[in-house]
């Protein structure tokens, strides 16, 4: 076991570079603080003044294969992980030269090549994602740590709390390192938190937790030591709080009248670099001469990164577009035949086939989510998997979806091939920051550098007399986000192949499963495999109005077509299958042909999208139109309990009818 009185031996070597971090750090920022005046800098700019020792104490311990999620304020965590000064100035002045190719800025400092995942602009954000890096490689029997820096305004947070439970039950190698700087942005700690000991909250989650002086980095190093070694030795997350202070304001927009100058001199006076230089200078470790050198090279240093800064790059309008998504995809499975021979199967155990397909095929896939394992799933999807795969490949977690859905996307970054099971689609919202300001986003604001190759399924629409919180139809919502793929399985067929091509996508995929489908039978080739997710497919051809829907609604459609039919309307049914993105090739080629087009759609009428379908045939197909576009949507209310009113609420093959009929001049 280690050795917890173990202490950094100080050689001079060992002390000038501890003092050299600090001193780079605390220069570049101040040069930062000029530049932003300037206005040569812009945005959010959050300084480490103050905080150095922490940065300065703990990363240099790490080796390079070790992983780092950082805050916002992670300039002086970059520097000191080797990202080079020039291209961290260049991010900051937003040019092409940056570490983040300019996307990123101040708060999202990325390297793949140092293991740097970044800085999170959501406080608490990167907690999540740092438990999944460290699953990732607990489940690879891999030796990385990962090491999670973070202020004690996320202490407040969900996501802190869900991440250290998780982490702590899992038994994963983290580092959490609190830096309490006392001051989240302009609320004391002590007016925000009914108990400030924040390292004895870590302890209450049963990790291995202790204080440290984080104006003092011979202490903070000794203490991540411990860590460190403690967390290699026997793989259980250790929790660090280090007590500090920022001696600027939250950021350069921050007036400061939360706290007095008085109380800030104060703190200076006890600052890191002050303070450990003073300590060598009085024992003769260190010369006056030392010192002056250390700032020259830095300062050399900084006009040099300054200078490459000026003279970088904007990048083009051209490739605004770049890296939302991944740039090459896989190629579309080829269309196979179905074979003549067929098993009668549900919708449920369609999905069921998928997934312990995706799990036999390839070992990087598991299931994570709310009851998936020894309960079987809210919906049996995964009834018996656990059984047949073990608990480290079928993953029960807590009620925490920001957590678990946070720690999906880090085990994707990390390489790993996770499928999410989100219970239903209301508690999805639970999860939202994660999977629109991590998972949409990172590629983007990493310059391409991280992709989150991720499955997350949820259960969506109403018609089980479930009332208003548990009838939900949010695809649309998720649809309108850039950097997501949403996919709406209404077929056995589909619910089957979508989601073998789904993990194969480089970027986060949604899939949404209405939950009247589940019980849904009907034949599946015994030869069905993975199929296409980009498309469009047109369900029944017609001539006179094209009926444009997905997921639960199709099949009303179709037996609305067939009413339709029986009135000498002849109706073509298009089923989306993705929501983003739309095939609008097949939806302009349906409609020009018809003339006519009506969608029907779960979601409710006001910013849904059938308004994004019907908008793009106007741009599109105006002239081609014989009729007014038309629509059938949910009602504007919450969904009710009354098993009359849920079917009064939503579409219905009598309002698909009539609508048509009406668009036809036939009502």
């Amino acid at each position: 076991m280690t050795d917890r009185s173990q202490k950094p031996h100080l050689t001079r070597e060992h002390v000038l570079d501890l003092l050299a971090q600090m001193i780079r750090i605390r220069r570049f920022e101040d040069k930062c603080a000029e530049l932003y005046t300037e206005q040569k800098i812009r945005g959010f700019l959050h300084l480490y003044d103050g905080e150095e020792a922490i940065a300065a104490g703990i990363i240099p311990l790490l080796q390079s294969e070790d992983r780092i999620v950082a805050t916002y304020r992670e300039h002086g965590h970059a520097l000191v992980r080797g990202l080079p000064m020039k291209t961290v100035m260049a991010e900051m002045y937003g040019k092409m030269e940056g570490c983040s190719g300019g996307r990123g800025g101040s708060m999202h400092l990325f390297s793949a090549a140092a293991n740097f995942y970044g800085g999170n602009a959501i406080v608490g954000g990167g907690l999540p994602l740092a438990a999944g890096l460290a699953l990732a490689d607990k489940m690879r029997g891999d030796e990385q740590v990962t090491v999670c820096f973070f202020g004690e305004g996320a202490v407040a947070e969900g996501e802190f709390h869900e991440s250290l439970n998780l982490a702590s039950l899992w038994h994963l190698p983290v580092l959490f390192v609190c830096e309490n700087n006392r001051y989240a942005m302009g609320t004391a700690l002590e007016r925000s938190e009914a108990v400030i000991d924040i390292h004895r909250k870590a302890e209450s989650y049963g990790l291995i937790s202790e204080l440290v002086d984080g104006m003092d980095v011979v202490a903070v190093e000794a203490a991540a030591r411990r860590a460190l070694e403690t967390i290699r030795e026997v793989g259980e997350p250790y929790f660090l709080e280090c007590q500090t202070y920022r001696f600027r304001a939250h950021s350069m927009f921050d007036a400061q009248l939360y706290r007095s100058k008085e109380e800030v001199e104060e703190w200076r006076r006890k600052g890191p670099i002050l303070r450990f230089q003073s300590w060598l200078l009085e024992n003769g470790i260190v010369h006056a001469g030392d010192i002056d050198r250390i700032v020259a090279e830095t300062d050399a240093e900084i006009v040099e990164a300054v200078a490459f800064a000026e003279n970088g790059s904007w990048e083009p309008l051209e490739s605004l577009a770049r890296h939302v998504v991944a740039p090459v995809r896989p190629a579309s499975p080829p269309r196979v035949e179905p074979a003549a021979e067929t098993v009668e199967t549900t919708y449920r155990e369609a999905v069921k086939m998928a997934i312990e397909e995706a799990l036999d095929r390839d070992s990087r896939t598991f299931l994570m989510g709310e009851d998936v394992g020894q309960y079987g799933g809210c919906y049996a999807v995964s009834k018996g998997l656990l059984q047949k795969y073990g608990p480290d490949r079928i993953r029960d977690t807590p009620l925490s979806e920001s957590g678990f859905t946070g720690a999906g996307i880090g085990a994707a970054i990390a390489g790993m091939r996770p499928i999410v099971e989100v219970m239903t689609v209301n508690f999805s919202m639970l999860a939202l920051d994660q999977i629109l300001n991590t998972a949409a986003t990172f590629r983007h604001m990493s310059n391409g550098q991280f992709g989150v190759p991720i499955v997350i399924r949820m259960a969506t629409g109403a018609g089980r007399q479930l009332a208003a919180q548990h009838s939900h139809s949010l695809e649309g919502w998720y649809a309108h986000i850039p950097g997501l793929r949403v996919l709406t399985p209404a077929t056995i067929e589909d619910a089957r192949g979508m989601l073998w091509t789904a993990l194969e996508d480089p970027d986060p995929v949604l899939i949404f499963e209405n939950v009247m489908l589940y019980n849904r039978s009907g034949p599946l080739a015994v030869n069905a495999g993975p199929v296409d997710i980009s498309s469009a497919a047109v369900r029944r051809q017609g001539r006179d109005v094209s009926l444009i829907t997905y997921g639960g609604s199709l099949f009303k459609t179709l037996d609305a077509a067939a009413e339709l039919e029986r009135a000498g309307i002849s109706a073509e049914v298009i089923d989306l299958r993705s929501l983003r993105p739309l095939d609008e090739q097949t939806i302009l080629a349906s409609v020009s042909k018809t003339r006519r087009a009506l969608i029907v759609d779960e979601g409710w009428r006001s910013g849904s999208i059938s308004a994004e379908i019907g908008m793009r045939i106007a741009e599109k197909c105006f002239y081609e139109l014989d009729a007014p576009l038309a629509r059938v949507c949910s009602e504007e209310v919450p969904i009710p309990y009354a098993k009359h009113l849920e079917e009064a609420a939503i579409p219905q093959v009598d309002k698909i009818v009539s609508a048509v009929r009406t668009l036809m001049g036939k009502a």
